[in-house]
């Protein structure tokens, strides 16, 4: 499996439609509200053989309230 976390922008006021949205997709195994430049974080597992790009491109960007997103690739947990 390949873990990824995603930050999400969202617009003024949409942090929590946009959470809940996310939530409903039952893709994300934890969301977070946080502080700073971003609204949200998400950590997602995939498959080996999944495209990270073309999967958050497909599954998160078209929820609507989104501003921005920035994906970080994880290597190996401790």
């Amino acid at each position: 499996m390949q873990c990824f976390f995603v930050n999400f922008k969202c617009h003024l006021g949409r942090a929590y439609d946009v959470a809940n949205a996310l939530a409903d997709t039952e893709l994300a195994s934890e969301i977070y509200s946080t502080s700073g430049e971003w609204d949200l974080m998400a950590k997602f597992y995939v498959g080996e053989d999944i495209d990270i790009g073309r999967f958050v491109n497909a599954n998160l960007h078209q929820i609507d309230g989104i501003e921005r997103t920035l994906t970080t690739l994880t290597f190996k947990a401790f």
